[in-house]
């Protein structure tokens, strides 16, 4: 069993920051990836970013510059620091355990509960 647990979520004004934490537990695989995505209201959940446990990351392309994932492999945990929030990246925010395959990422059905992340104009 693995558990993904993510923090950090809030309520924050539009330009300000916020910093999500996921912590991963259990049978953890080696040669793994980890990533974020988020779900708006009515919209189909999307990839955000993802970073290989060799620290490769990939971004989506209109959120590189603002979103930073990292991660620390002792802790087995990711973090995904927002800066410059706009209220179009109000969404529930989940982190996903998947595969590095060769240096790429590949989802697997591992998934947290997600946490709000809401901006206000």
């Amino acid at each position: 069993q693995v558990q993904l647990v993510e923090s950090g979520g809030g309520l924050v004004q539009s330009g300000g920051s916020l910093r999500l934490s996921c912590a991963a537990s259990g049978r953890i695989f080696s040669d793994n990836a980890m990533a974020w995505y988020r779900q708006a209201p009515g919209k189909p959940r999307e990839l955000v970013a993802s970073v290989t446990d060799g620290g490769r990351t990939n971004y989506e392309s209109s959120l590189k510059g603002r979103f930073s994932i990292s991660r620390d492999n002792s802790k087995n945990t990711i973090y995904l620091q927002m800066n410059s929030l706009k209220p179009e990246d109000t969404a529930v925010y989940y982190c996903n355990l998947g595969a590095d395959v060769s240096g790429t990422y590949y989802p697997d059905d591992y998934w947290g509960q997600g946490t709000q992340v809401t901006v206000s104009s």
